[in-house]
């Protein structure tokens, strides 16, 4: 393979050719790099397959935009093709402006699974979509960035994020502080994708103004949410009662996401998840969209999607013995 801009060859490889080092361990292939020229060693399928990869990634570094080994991973599953889709289909279109959510001036967040993708097309079609699965699938990232970006595009006036504040496992009474610091941990993982996707002076400032609020699921009760994105994170350890409240705060021009693992409920036992209760109540309704994620969405670090299998299969035996 000849790539005609050396300027954008550092994008492909990767800081010390990461990313070619990554495709070979994955599509087992050898690939030796020399001047603007690629060279891949290996079974048919499998090189095809690694050129199709970096035909992709190519198209993304013509853009300008940053590639991350997780856009790498991404067009590998792109090109394989997943479950029922076929291998290399429009994969380009993955890492198009349009797919992703455009969050600052040569930044893209691009789906990174077909279900990614689906979740992508339904919250920009859809004022409520439910996110469901397994950590690690890119449920919550997605959500934020998909508020930032229509934030930025002036769609909205607010960006609004909670969460359950369900003790899981641990107790709030040992955290010191008042109530809001004690929860703070709870809302972490909000500001994490914040930070990734917004200089960290701007959150703070858009804070402080109001445009950004972070808050515990009880903090919604009374209100009526008008020309937000909202999302609800840890949907799964809301109650029945919770839920209600919340999805019935829906103001005129508002957007909302709920994301949330069935499987993962930190409710005292005998309590009904409100997740799971308005996955049966409003499957119905057509204007509301449900987008279901699994272990091969999983979008960490390679061996996340390993150990969440190691676990089913665990607790799949475990329960077959009793």
């Amino acid at each position: 393979m000849r790539f005609d801009d050396n300027r954008l060859l550092p994008l492909l490889l990767g800081e010390h050719n990461a990313h070619l080092h990554y495709i070979e361990d994955i599509l087992n292939v050898s690939i030796a790099h020399r001047g603007n020229e690629l060279a891949i060693k290996g079974k048919a399928k499998d090189a095809k397959l690694a050129e199709v990869v970096l035909e992709m990634l190519w198209d993304k570094a013509r853009r300008d935009q940053d590639i991350s080994v997780g856009e790498v991973d991404a067009a590998i599953r792109f090109a394989r093709g997943e479950k029922d889709h076929k291998p290399g289909t429009d994969s380009s279109s993955f890492f198009d402006e349009k797919a992703g959510f455009k969050v600052g001036s040569n930044k893209v967040v691009s789906p990174r699974s077909h279900n990614q993708k689906a979740y992508i097309e339904a919250i920009k079609k859809h004022d409520m979509v439910f996110g469901i699965g397994p950590a690690g699938t890119g449920k919550t990232f997605l959500a934020v960035a998909a508020a930032v970006e229509m934030y930025k595009a002036g769609e909205i006036d607010r960006m609004i994020f909670t969460r359950p504040a369900v003790e899981a496992g641990e107790q709030l009474g040992f955290l010191p502080g008042d109530l809001l610091e004690k929860i703070d941990p709870y809302l972490r993982p909000i500001y994490d994708a914040l930070h990734e996707l917004m200089p960290g002076e701007e959150v703070t400032k858009k804070m402080e103004k109001g445009d950004i609020e972070i808050a515990p699921l009880a903090f919604m009760r009374g209100r009526t949410l008008k020309n937000a994105f909202v999302v609800l994170d840890e949907a799964q350890n809301s109650t029945a009662m919770q839920m209600k409240m919340f999805l019935t705060r829906m103001g005129e021009g508002t957007r909302m996401v709920i994301t949330g693992d069935p499987t993962q409920t930190d409710l005292p036992s005998g309590a009904v998840s409100g997740l799971k209760e308005a996955m049966t109540i409003l499957q119905s309704v057509n204007e509301v969209a449900f987008i279901h994620f699994d272990e091969s969405d999983v979008v960490r670090h390679k061996l996340v999607s390993k150990i969440i299998n190691a676990y089913n299969t665990y607790e799949f035996r475990g329960s077959g013995k009793s």
